[in-house]
Parts: structure tokens; C-alpha cells; sequence
């Protein structure tokens, strides 16, 4: 007699255009308007955007200038951290009303274990349902959900039916449902990754699945096993209700494009004092600095050092960051700078997001 197989119930929800939705809920004027979260038509980066911004091709990471010329009647508007997070948690506690293996990603999305639930429900999808539909009633946004044996298909599966919408691949299901998708729309498979994969030929997962093991060793080496498994529907990775964090970061967009190593020196050092009170207030120290400097250009340059012990000091975090931006020359003129700090000391079971205000 066969054993039966058990297969986990995972569910990723995904807020529907997150900041953007919070914005248009608290402010009724911008329902059904395109808007932008962050930048503005003349300067910085735009965090996020609304579904009717979307439609003319404006999206996150996008420049304010460009996202202005794709859509001339784009609003925008100042981030409110403060009042994400506060939805965020409202969120949250709907999900732990469910299951205490809630893994969050960011403020707007998360994988919930819900195998054994304290609803006692054996149904993911309808659970799924259910806290939609909770969110929607008791905060007044929409989520999407994705429902599957594992945490990389819930993933795919719940950028299935956006917005406002869910989609539940079952165990049977999870081969052909991979087959059938285009490469790029992988969990993991970047826009580098993906043209790489096309050029070799595999453009579905079905031509993923048709590689061998060998094959994409050769070509992606440690991740083409992961790429074999994966395509199989083979993702062993719990639901981890207590991350450890990898990197603690804090960044500043600044209103003009700095050219002069003084004054990046200056604003160094009020991004290094934001990142030891937030390192200091969760008990974290780390080894490995590393300073990110974006250009006027949008390219990006990172540079990073390791000690031989543990810093949360202001002071040597300031010092180490000097350090390297004065390693080589500025290319350009600078719109952005940052200071993370990894190699951290792992007893800290806490993931600590540290996002300082956009500057207009």
C-alpha cells in the first residue's frame, strides 16, 4: 500500500499597488487618477504607482522625468512610511489570526503555512479568500493571493489574477502550470537571467524542463540546479516566521546632484547616525560595509569593505564609508547615496527594513 503524500498549503498574498492604494483610500480626490509615490517631473524615483499609472507604462524605479512624459497627467505624491507600516501591521494581525507562519517580504506582502491553521479549515483557497476579503472590509484595500505546494509557485501564482484577484495551483497542476509560462515570469529570473536563457533557446518552462541537470550547471552554475528543481516544482524552503537579517541599509535621494566630495561627506554622515540608531535600537552589529552611490546617469556603483570585528558605531561606520568614497574619482555628478551594513552578527532573529524619507 502507497504512503500518501502530504503537501504543504502555502499562501503569498500581495497587496494590490500598495503606497499608491493607500494614498487614493486616504485621499478620495486621487481615486482613478494615475499616480506616482515618490519622485516628482523633475527629480527622483518613483516608488510606486497606481494601476491607472501603470496603463501608460509608468512603474516603480522609473525616473519622475520619465514617468511624467509617459503620462502628462501623472499626480505626485510624497511617501508616508510611517503610515504604511501602520497598515502594514493591521495586515499582519489579520494573518496571524490564521497561522503564526507568516514570513513577511516587505510591508506589503508575505507567505503564510497554513497546513495546520488555527481555523481548522483544510482549505487554503478558501482561508485565501477569507482574509482578502478581511483585509478589504476592515483596512479598505484590495490583495492578491497566490495558493500552492510551495512558496516559489504561490509566488507566481498570486501575480496571476492582479488586481483583486487569486489563483490556486494544485498539487496535480504545478508541472504543467510551470510549463506553460514564460521564462521571465520565474520567481528569481531577472531581465539579465532571462535573456541569457533565450539566447540558449529556452524561452517557456517546458524548454527549462527539456535541459539536463548538466546543461545548466555548465551555463548558470550553482543556480542551474536550483533552475532544474524549480521548473519540477521541487522548492523545499519553509515558511520562516523569524528571518534573520542579512543587511541593514539606510539611503538618501538628495534634491540636487551633489559634485563635490565635501558635501557628500556631510550627508554621510546623517545617513550613518540614522543607520546606527536603527542598528543600535535592534542590538545589531556587522562586519561588511558598503557604500552605494548612484550617478545623475541612474547607474549605480557599490564598494564595500570587511572588518576583522563587529561596528554599529556612527563613527566607524561614518569612517569606513569616507574610506571608500574616496577610493577612485566620481564619474558623475551623484543624485544618491547610501551605507549598508552585513556580515551581521546572527543571533539577532529580526529583519530590520531601514528606509529613510525621499528628499523633493
Amino acid at each position: 500500500m502507497e504512503a500518501e503524500v502530504t503537501y504543504r498549503k502555502i499562501i503569498h498574498i500581495d497587496m494590490d499597488a500598495f503606497y499608491a492604494s493607500v494614498e487614493q483610500m486616504d485621499n478620495p480626490e486621487l481615486k482613478g487618477k494615475p499616480l506616482a509615490v515618490g519622485g516628482s517631473e523633475v527629480r527622483g524615483v518613483v516608488s510606486a504607482a497606481s494601476y491607472e499609472a501603470r496603463k501608460f507604462g509608468v512603474r516603480s524605479a522609473m525616473s519622475g522625468i520619465q514617468a511624467k512624459r509617459n503620462c502628462p497627467d501623472l499626480i505626485f505624491v510624497r511617501p508616508r512610511f510611517d503610515r504604511y507600516k501602520e497598515i502594514s501591521k493591521k495586515i499582519r494581525k489579520i494573518f496571524h489570526e490564521y497561522t503564526d507562519l507568516v514570513e513577511p517580504l516587505s510591508l506589503d506582502e508575505a507567505y503564510l503555512d497554513v497546513t495546520q491553521n488555527k481555523k481548522g479549515n483544510p482549505s487554503a483557497t478558501l482561508i485565501a479568500q477569507e482574509i482578502r476579503q478581511r483585509i478589504f472590509e476592515e483596512v479598505g484595500l484590495t490583495a492578491s493571493a497566490g495558493i500552492s505546494v510551495n512558496k516559489f509557485v504561490a509566488k507566481i501564482a498570486s501575480d496571476y489574477n492582479k488586481p483583486n484577484g487569486q489563483k490556486t495551483v494544485n498539487p496535480e497542476e504545478v508541472e504543467a502550470f510551470l510549463e506553460n509560462l514564460d521564462i521571465k515570469k520565474f520567481y528569481g529570473i531577472g531581465k539579465v537571467t532571462t535573456e541569457r536563457m533565450y539566447h540558449l533557446g529556452i524561452f517557456t518552462g517546458k524548454d527549462l524542463k527539456l535541459k539536463s541537470k548538466e546543461f545548466l550547471e555548465e551555463h548558470f552554475s550553482k543556480s542551474g540546479l536550483h533552475f532544474y528543481n524549480i521548473v519540477r516544482g521541487i522548492h523545499n524552503s519553509a515558511v520562516k516566521p523569524n528571518r534573520i537579517a542579512k543587511s541593514v541599509a539606510a539611503e538618501h535621494t538628495f534634491n540636487e546632484n551633489l559634485t563635490s566630495e565635501i558635501f557628500m561627506v556631510e550627508k554621510l554622515e546623517r545617513i550613518a547616525a540614522e543607520l546606527e540608531n536603527r542598528l543600535k535600537k535592534h542590538n545589531i552589529s556587522g562586519k561588511t560595509v558598503t557604500l552605494k552611490i548612484k550617478y545623475s546617469d541612474f547607474t549605480t556603483q557599490t564598494r564595500s569593505k570587511t572588518l576583522p570585528y563587529f561596528i554599529s558605531d556612527k563613527g566607524l561606520l561614518l569612517e569606513t564609508a569616507k574610506e571608500l568614497l574616496f577610493q577612485e574619482r566620481m564619474k558623475e555628478s551623484v543624485r544618491l547615496l547610501g551605507i549598508s551594513l552585513n556580515n551581521l552578527n546572527t543571533e539577532v532573529k529580526k529583519t530590520v527594513v531601514v528606509q529613510l524619507k525621499f528628499e523633493f
